[in-house]
């Protein structure tokens, strides 16, 4: 396999945040996108996935799209993507599902009462995969591993194999939940690691808890031990609470750095921001 294209096209988590106050890391939800020279898999379909769409409209690249779980902030975007309006563009959508549940969260909310354009007038060739969607994928070109996080209501993080690398994406995540987990740190340390680049989520910072405790989203500090023990190439602080500004995103980045390099670490790490892109 060529080496990939990563790009990010939506940080923030639970509800878009646009504004002067967001400008510079971005205010649109999940959605970032691995290029190869034929094809392009997605990874959610948050309010990213819109100006992803205004780019893919004029390639004819064959669009395979992940869905990592179908809370609102990672699909809302979908019905919005232009490709599938396009005659006969070829997409495949790879949903979110577990054993209690199989259903395609993109195509069900374009019912015509929520959305005014029903998934039966989408002009797109598309196909929605259910079955054995990591063996479909590696037909197609993409090398991935899933793993379950702990969210309620369910999520998978990704890890996406390339020639010179791979890329860890786990957009929502709670590493240390007051409850039962789901999967434990140890378990997530090995998955992610010695990744070229880890995306996690990091949408709380001390202050936020005990309020937020069991919400589904974990504290910077967790982030930080969790690539300690994996450690990744690069860290990106992904997911970031739609309240938060650039000033304060930014303040969250230089302490993640300071104790990164009190770890004696040397990890890159940075703050998710809209339009960075790497190669894998």
């Amino acid at each position: 396999m060529a080496s990939m294209t990563v790009k990010l096209w939506g940080v923030r988590g639970s509800i878009p945040s646009p504004g002067p106050r967001t400008v510079y890391y971005g205010g649109n939800t999940a959605c970032v996108s691995v290029e190869a020279e034929d094809r392009v898999l997605i990874l959610d379909a948050g309010s990213g996935i819109c100006a992803l769409g205004r780019q893919l409209r004029h390639q004819d690249k064959d669009i395979y799209l992940m869905i990592s779980h179908n809370h609102w902030d990672h699909i809302q975007g979908f019905p919005f993507f232009l490709p599938v309006y396009q005659p006969g563009r070829r997409v495949f959508l790879l949903p979110y599902h577990s054993e209690k549940r199989a259903l395609c969260a993109v195509l069900d909310q374009m019912d015509g009462a929520r959305f005014p354009v029903t998934a039966a007038e989408l002009l797109s060739d598309y196909q929605c995969v259910l079955d054995n969607q990591l063996e479909f994928l590696a037909g197609a070109g993409f090398r991935l591993e899933c793993i379950e996080t702990n969210h309620p209501g369910g999520c998978h993080g990704f890890r996406i194999h390339g020639d010179h690398g791979s890329a860890v994406y786990i957009p929502d995540n709670e590493l240390e939940p007051p409850g039962t987990r789901t999967t434990q740190l140890e378990e997530f340390a090995d998955f992610c690691a010695g990744a070229t680049v880890l995306i996690h989520d990091a949408q709380y910072v001390p202050a936020d808890l005990p309020a937020k405790h069991g919400w589904g989203h974990s504290v910077v500090d967790d982030v930080l031990e969790l690539a300690a023990r994996a450690r990744p190439v690069q860290l990106l602080l992904y997911h970031h609470d739609p309240e938060r500004t650039d000033a304060e995103v930014a303040a969250l980045e230089r302490r993640a750095r300071r104790q990164v390099r009190a770890r004696g670490a040397t990890m890159a790490c940075a703050a998710a921001r809209e339009g960075v892109s790497f190669r894998i």
